[in-house]
């Protein structure tokens, strides 16, 4: 059972966007998790996108791709359960090839990384012979096997200056390599796939709540449109956007991302009034607590990669790892 104590200081971080009803029905189901965590010897990786039960609730550890890469490179435990999407619990799989890791629901997908497959990936490279193929971490295994390295949002500039060629194949997400090729003086080669929630925000979006809340701090993730990116205050990725809100003075935060990260900051920054277009992730709200229950008790779904193509697919994640 969760001390008194901690359930106060729970109690006071899920308020932030929560009423008491709905904190005290996830309690139990909270509780019930931590302790059979502890029985199964699992850690729980919590995506940044989670819902706040989630996020506060019962992980472990919580981060962005790379954070949370970091840290399942890093782990000793029987077993990880990953709260977030498909890809995610795969790179997890792939730097933990011995231990068990579990997502909660296998339709937890992604709409950038079904934006590509291996078909186009092979397509790039024969058209463009002797380009290093960079993929975002947001793609499956089958992806980075046939890339170089892999790059997250966060660390995508990096990744690219640290390759020699002077022309680059960044897949899959157009928009991120758009806006990479403005921090780069290499030649970047895009392909045509766009996430359905940072897709959607406009510069008209920013526009209008700027003429709202004068003073308003816009900050974006570069998987937006690079108009936005450019309209907005900073772009980074979601670890990044949190250590600008910390350094930040501006009182109003425009955040141009998926919903929960701005209710998942909110009890950290109480300080601070955040103000969001709200757009929703369906696959990362599939992850509930009552599937991670669910998976603990059973051991479901087991993620499982070829070890052929894991070789080839680690390969591209731990190059990633060594420079950044």
């Amino acid at each position: 059972m969760m001390k008194l104590q901690e359930q106060q200081i729970l109690r006071a971080k899920l308020s932030a966007t929560m009423t008491p009803f709905e904190i005290e029905a996830h309690l139990p189901l909270i509780q019930e998790i931590r302790l059979l965590k502890k029985e199964k010897d699992a850690v729980l990786l919590v995506h940044n996108y989670q819902t706040p039960e989630i996020y506060h609730g019962i992980a472990d550890y919580v981060g962005d791709s790379l954070g949370l890469s970091r840290r399942a490179a890093d782990l000793d435990c029987e077993r990880i359960l990953f709260c977030g999407v498909h890809f995610m619990a795969e790179t997890a799989k792939l730097l933990n090839p011995q231990r068990k890791v579990l997502i909660p629901d296998l339709e937890a997908g992604c709409s950038l990384s079904e934006s590509i497959t291996v078909e186009d990936v092979l397509a790039l490279k024969a058209r463009y012979p002797g380009a290093p193929v960079v993929c975002y971490v947001n793609t499956p295994a089958a992806i980075k096997a046939e890339s170089d390295i892999c790059c997250t949002s966060g660390n995508a500039v990096k990744v690219v200056n640290s390759l020699k060629s002077d022309k680059v194949i960044f897949i899959p997400d157009e928009y991120l390599g758009q806006n990479v090729a403005r921090e780069t003086s290499k030649e970047i080669i895009t392909h045509p796939g766009h996430c359905m929630v940072h897709e959607q925000f406009t510069v008209q979006d920013i526009q209008a709540y700027r003429e709202q809340f004068p003073g308003i701090e816009v900050i974006a993730h570069p998987e937006c449109p690079p108009d936005v990116v450019l309209a907005a205050d900073y772009s980074g990725s979601t670890a990044g956007m949190e250590n600008q809100i910390a350094r930040s003075k501006a009182r109003k935060i425009m955040l141009i991302t998926e919903c929960s990260m701005a209710d998942n900051l909110r009890a950290k920054f109480s300080d601070r009034d955040f103000q969001v277009p709200c757009t929703i992730c369906p696959h990362m709200k599939k992850i509930t607590l009552e599937k991670v229950l669910r998976s603990l008790k059973e051991d479901v779904y087991a993620i499982e990669i070829p070890e052929a193509l894991a070789c080839k697919a680690r390969l591209a994640v731990q190059k990633m790892l060594e420079i950044c």
